[in-house]
């Protein structure tokens, strides 16, 4: 009777364990496969839609994460959800480095966009055609970029100085075809004065920027 009792409570003790073991399992697997589950429907998300719900996704990421690796802790063969866990976390690392690669891109795009129609008073595009630039009115896109220039001058960073130096050689090499076309002698003449104005304005400012980036890089 009392060997009886003991295989019956043996027996317990054994299933009650099994069950605690499975459960710990199944935990396991419901979270980890969460995980799995929320990095992949979230990688499919657009750039766009996925940047403006960023700090949503980041913490529910992590989050998830976080329950993945804590169901592990009672359970003894971790291995296959490790590596689960691994694959899941370097595919959301890689969606995240597209992500800010994309928004830099359009931040550079739209920063672009903005300081040359600032220049210019029209949005030009990327191959820099001035075939809209002509006799009658370069000498007003002239006075404008130097203006602008002028007003603003403090504010740019050497990388703005890059792009206004690139921009300023390309209306410069157009004023070339623009000259033979009949441009008066008279704007021609104070076309010359802005320039006059604005190469020193070009060199010291860009120089300085320049300066004061690499200071900062130092420190």
């Amino acid at each position: 009777m009392k060997n009886a009792k003991f295989y019956i409570t043996v027996v317990t003790i054994a299933t009650v364990m099994i069950s605690c073991k499975d459960e710990k399992k199944e935990q396991a697997d419901k979270a980890v496969s969460s995980y799995e589950t929320y990095v992949d429907s979230i990688s499919k998300v657009a750039p766009n839609d996925a940047l403006g719900n960023w700090e949503t996704i980041e913490t529910s990421v992590n989050n998830k994460k976080t329950e993945a690796e804590t169901a592990l802790t009672d359970v003894k063969d971790k291995t296959a959800y490790e590596t689960k866990i691994a694959a899941s976390s370097e595919k959301y690392e890689v969606f995240k480095a597209s992500l800010i690669a994309e928004k830099q891109k359009s931040e550079t795009a739209n920063y672009k966009t903005t300081i040359r129609k600032a220049l210019f008073g029209v949005e030009i595009g990327d191959d820099m055609n001035f075939d809209w630039v002509n006799k009658d009115n370069i000498l007003k896109v002239y006075d404008n970029f130097v203006t602008t220039v002028s007003n603003n001058k403090d504010s740019y960073s050497r990388e703005d100085w890059d792009e206004i130096k690139l921009l300023y050689e390309a209306l410069d090499a157009h004023k070339n075809t623009v000259e033979k076309n009949g441009l008066t002698p008279e704007d021609n003449r104070k076309i010359a004065g802005l320039k006059i104005k604005f190469a020193p304005m070009l060199k010291i400012n860009r120089m300085s920027a320049k300066s004061e980036e690499n200071a900062k890089a130092k420190e």
